[in-house]
């Protein structure tokens, strides 16, 4: 049962920052975006080691990577007023 739970909110995490990005809300540069999007898939790749999915753990295991090292690079500063 909780691993259907975390399933769900980690598929809704990275759909959530998808869709904000999608309707301009969110910037894919900012650290909110890559932490949700890290967030969902580390929980998918828990819930994937446990189901023991070659594939899901290859997939989730790369994104979770890449959002958390997209934490890394500079930011854009915002614009002066």
């Amino acid at each position: 049962m909780w691993l259907q739970a975390a399933s769900l909110v980690g598929a809704l995490l990275i759909l959530a920052a998808y869709a904000a990005h999608q309707a301009g809300r969110i910037d894919r540069d900012t650290a909110s975006y890559n932490l949700v999007n890290a967030a969902g898939a580390l929980l998918l790749l828990v819930v994937a080691i446990r189901a023991r999915q070659v594939g899901f753990i290859l997939l989730e295991g790369t994104w979770t990577a890449i959002s958390l090292w997209a934490l890394r690079r500079p930011r854009k500063s915002a614009p002066s007023r």
